[in-house]
């Protein structure tokens, strides 16, 4: 759907553990790649010209590129990277059994940790903001997971929409004020202007939190995530499977189970926030 350093990290991943099955890219394996820049008509004409190629396998990474696949492909199989709620996206009948020609990998992660994260950092923060493309199913999902948790330990939720990554900037603007700290889900309209959202926490002060690492390296205060690079080599695993003759629909929709920290310590002091040594000893990276 849009370049981001997550996306690419999963891209790689794909490609990489391809390579290692056997299936070299320019060698025993044609590879056609291409981005729609965050734009939905162009990917939807995406989707259908890969659809004309009659290609052995299509890979979407994100959930707008994984519906919009689905849509065009016919019995070609599909495989989706990246897709935090596969089922309410309508994309497999289920985890377990996801019926008909696709499957692949969900970055669908707890909040909880986080918001622990967030109230240790931040203790006198009643008020968390979110900014999310409510045109993204994944994204509608994870805000309305993120409200029951936020309500559950006697905290507000802030939102804030944005349909293109033009407009994030935008709407972490019209969070100052209302929010004493902003978490971002993994969002691919969001992900991609991050660095917009980092420019107005540091301005207004307000911590900002991701729940993709890359984005700590990009600015944000800090993140529990997966490694994308991870979830892009267990899609590519599941490709070779599909290419070897098994059925997309049969094979369970995979996940990672363990969580990095990662933390900017420059972010933080410029949002204001103390990173203690303890915690600083506990995170997979920390970005000076």
């Amino acid at each position: 759907i849009v370049d981001h350093p997550a996306i690419d990290a999963a891209r790689m991943g794909i490609v990489d553990a391809l390579a290692e099955g056997g299936y070299t890219e320019g060698e025993t394996l044609d590879i056609t790649v291409q981005s729609a820049q965050g734009n939905m008509p162009t990917q939807l004409q995406i989707a259908k010209a890969f659809a004309g190629l009659k290609p052995d396998l299509l890979i979407a990474i994100s959930t707008p590129s994984a519906q919009a696949l689905q849509s065009a492909a016919g019995d070609i199989p599909v495989v989706f990277a990246a897709v935090t709620d596969p089922v309410e996206a309508k994309l497999v009948a289920s985890l377990e059994s996801p019926g008909g020609t696709i499957t692949g990998t969900s970055d669908k992660q707890p909040f909880g940790p986080t918001l622990e994260l967030i109230r240790s950092l931040v203790p006198d923060a009643t008020t968390i903001g979110v900014i999310y493309n409510a045109g993204e199913a994944n994204s509608v999902s994870q805000v309305a997971a993120l409200k029951l948790e936020i309500e559950a330990l006697g905290l507000k939720l802030e939102e804030s929409t944005a349909s293109q990554t033009a407009m994030v900037a935008d709407a972490a603007v019209s969070l100052a004020g209302r929010a004493d700290a902003i978490l971002i889900p993994t969002d691919s309209t969001v992900v991609a202007a991050v660095e917009s959202v980092v420019n107005v926490g540091e301005k207004a002060k307000i911590p900002v939190f991701a729940s993709d690492t890359t984005s700590v390296e990009r600015g944000a205060l800090a993140a529990l995530g997966f490694d994308y690079y991870k979830l892009g080599r267990l899609t590519g695993e599941m490709a070779i499977r599909i290419l070897q003759g098994e059925s997309p629909g049969a094979i369970p929709v995979g996940t990672l189970d363990t969580q990095d920290l990662y933390l900017n310590r420059t972010s933080a002091a410029a949002m204001g926030v103390t990173l203690p040594d303890a915690l600083l000893e506990t995170a997979k990276k920390v970005v000076d």
